[in-house]
């Protein structure tokens, strides 16, 4: 299962932040490249988490890929207007700036 294989580097990563916000009180200053790691990697576990959900629900397969589907748009619209960024765009090779 890659979520577990995965997870102790993200805890570590997580640590990692806390520390440095604690710390240094400073914004990270990601590049446009590692906004676009940190974002696939909240989709990954939002969509993880939300099949769980839907299943436990018992929301069919068909009616869990729409949501999906209208969970990214979500995603997307609140990426956009909390940083003016397209997240397609992250994967075009655009300059975004």
């Amino acid at each position: 299962m890659i979520g577990k294989k995965l997870s102790p580097v993200l805890e570590e990563m997580e640590a990692t932040l806390w520390e440095y916000e604690a710390f240094n009180g400073a914004k990270p200053n990601y590049t446009l490249e590692g906004f676009r790691a940190s974002t696939k990697i909240f989709m990954s576990a939002l969509v993880d988490k939300f099949f769980e959900k839907q299943q436990a629900e018992g929301v069919s397969q068909e009616d869990t890929l729409k949501a999906v589907e209208k969970l990214g748009q979500d995603v997307r619209a609140l990426v956009f207007n909390a940083t003016g960024i397209d997240t397609h765009l992250l994967y075009n090779r655009t300059k975004i700036n």
